[in-house]
């Protein structure tokens, strides 16, 4: 009995991390399959529509806006409305956090996130992100404090703290291995060289 349970939960190890990211996959595809269709089906006849063309609309529709956003004057209307969102109550809490958490995810531009450092706590070693240099010295002045993001384990979330630069340890660890590492407690699904 022992051993058959054993099995179970090695085949469940090597199942579950390819169902739920292939599930993932596929209901975010399909999500959006199912949010487009109606605008293609209001541009296109019902028999031009095949599954798929809504995803198709979708992608070419973000590159369309991506080549908009850049030309003067639509930068100028969305610097606009970035503007009026921010002035907001309330508004403008939901909208800075979207907008920072997409900044934080932006994988073409790593300029806040740029090195992974250690912070000794309590005899112990946290990996931490710094994020904040600017901001550490606006909101503190002349104390030489650097926001460093340390993100909580298997959630999302995590503490933001200020902290005397001379006490941070940088890491020779990329932010995205860093970020893993930090997210699933330390736990590595393949041994790293």
């Amino acid at each position: 009995m022992h051993k058959i349970l054993s099995y179970l939960l090695k085949g469940l190890a090597a199942v579950l991390p390819i169902g739920l990211t292939v599930y993932l996959i596929y209901w975010l595809l399909a999500t959006g399959e199912s949010l487009a269709k109606p605008f293609v089906l209001w541009i296109l006849p019902d028999v031009v529509y095949f599954p798929g063309l809504g995803l198709i609309f979708c992608i070419g529709a973000l590159v369309l806006i991506g080549f908009l956003v850049n030309l003067y004057g639509i930068r100028y209307l969305v610097t606009l409305s970035q503007r009026i969102f921010e002035r907001i109550p309330l508004v403008k809490s939901i909208y800075g956090a979207f907008k920072d958490m997409m900044a934080v995810f932006n994988l073409s531009d790593k300029k806040e996130m740029k090195s992974v450092v250690a912070i000794e706590y309590d005899g112990a070693q946290v990996i931490g992100f710094i994020t904040g240099e600017q901001t550490g010295e606006r909101l503190f002045g002349e104390q030489n404090l650097v926001g460093v993001y340390v993100p909580l384990s298997y959630q999302i979330g995590g503490l933001t703290i200020y902290i005397a630069r001379d006490r941070l340890t940088e890491l020779d660890i990329g932010v995205e291995e860093a970020m893993r590492l930090a997210l699933t407690a330390g736990i590595q699904s393949t041994p790293r060289k």
